[in-house]
């Protein structure tokens, strides 16, 4: 993962998921809105797998 994607995981985690699939999209976004520190942590989670 290189440093730009963790840092637009870091600033906008909703952004950072758009070629993971609506699915991925839908949880990092209702993660976000709940808290955005559940957000980033998904975005990251997803964004390390290959």
């Amino acid at each position: 993962m290189s440093l730009g994607r963790v840092i637009l995981c870091i600033i906008f985690p909703p952004l950072a998921v758009l070629d993971k699939g609506c699915g991925s999209i839908l949880l990092v976004l209702l993660l976000t809105c709940a808290g955005w520190i559940p957000g980033a942590i998904a975005a990251l989670i997803l964004n390390q797998k290959k």
